[in-house]
């Protein structure tokens, strides 16, 4: 298990290393440039220059990529081009908001796709397993801003039932901002259900076929029983991997959601940095989902092999 854990961590570290030069070197295709993004267009071509220079800028990209990376190993994200104000102060509010909304939206879409998953797969080839099947896949492939502008016009535009944007007012409290929240966060269910739904209809399958199941109702076991205490266990086991490696997508892949729904979180963070050549903010940020990224990775690996002590951590795997 040592030896497991420490090769998940150096390669995590690897994924990381290559993920920040990833976005480092891309940021600097980014089109514009930054010193007259700040300026604006009228500023003089001498004080642009001169903004580029003290923003060090026009310095060699190595020499740009070391002085960035080696502080923010040491805890130190930068300063922001455009706000003039440490990264961290922007970056960790914002970040918080996103964990907020990713967690209503993994509240939501844990136990749907997971109870979507067994009843289909309990209904196996019957009208029910084809609706929540293809249902959830249907959805799955929908873009962000369609299923969004969907459930907005339904239950925020027709039906009034629900807020079309996430900016609730000062001093709301947790209901008030849970209230906010659902539709932002039904957008998010609805691009993750198919996948964990879909695993976990395999994994009761797979479970439902195996001899241990057989042998429990042999004994004579009631059906509920059986599928509580001995189906259910196995099944979702490969489910825990598929929730975990969406954990990215629920932190990062929330930028198309909260532009949508004006919400200010580390999505919507990166789109207005990358607009504005904000590099030491759009870094920090790109860098942060991609350590919570690792991290949820690992936690999976540990859980999956709490819950199955049959497997074996060895050197081949």
């Amino acid at each position: 298990m040592n030896r497991f854990l420490a090769r998940r961590f150096a390669f995590s570290l690897v994924t990381l290393f290559v993920l920040s030069l990833i976005v480092f070197f891309l940021g600097q295709i980014l089109p514009g440039n930054v010193g007259r993004t700040i300026l604006g267009p009228l500023a003089d071509q001498q004080a642009v220059d001169a903004l580029n220079h003290q923003l060090g800028v026009d310095r060699p990209l190595l020499v740009q990529y070391g002085a960035w990376i080696w502080p923010f190993l040491q805890g130190d994200m930068g300063q922001s081009y455009i706000y003039r104000s440490p990264v961290a102060a922007f970056v960790v509010p914002a970040l918080g908001h996103s964990l907020k909304l990713a967690a209503v939206g993994f509240l939501l879409v844990v136990p749907l796709g997971i109870l979507g998953g067994v009843v289909a797969a309990l209904k196996v080839n019957r009208p029910l397993d084809r609706v929540i099947s293809l249902g959830g896949l249907s959805a799955t492939v929908l873009p962000e801003f369609v299923s969004g502008i969907v459930l907005i016009l339904i239950f925020g535009i027709w039906l009034r039932w629900l807020p079309i944007d996430a900016a609730w007012p000062d001093g709301a409290g947790p209901l008030i901002q849970l209230y906010y929240l659902v539709l932002p966060a039904m957008t998010l269910v609805l691009g993750l259900f198919g996948y964990i739904a879909r695993m976990a209809r395999a994994g009761m399958i797979e479970a439902l076929d195996s001899d241990y199941t057989r042998t429990a109702v042999l004994k004579g076991l009631p059906w509920r029983l059986v599928i509580w205490r001995h189906v259910l266990r196995n099944a979702l086991l490969p489910t825990i991997t598929v929730i975990a490696s969406q954990t990215g997508y629920l932190i990062g892949g929330l930028l198309v959601v909260e532009t949508l729904f004006r919400y200010q979180g580390i999505g919507s963070l990166i789109f207005n940095a990358a607009k504005a050549k904000d590099f030491p903010m759009l870094q920090a940020c790109v860098l942060i989902i991609g350590i919570t990224y690792a991290v949820a990775t690992l936690l999976a690996d540990l859980l999956y092999s709490f819950l199955n002590p049959r497997i074996q951590m060895g050197d081949g795997q």
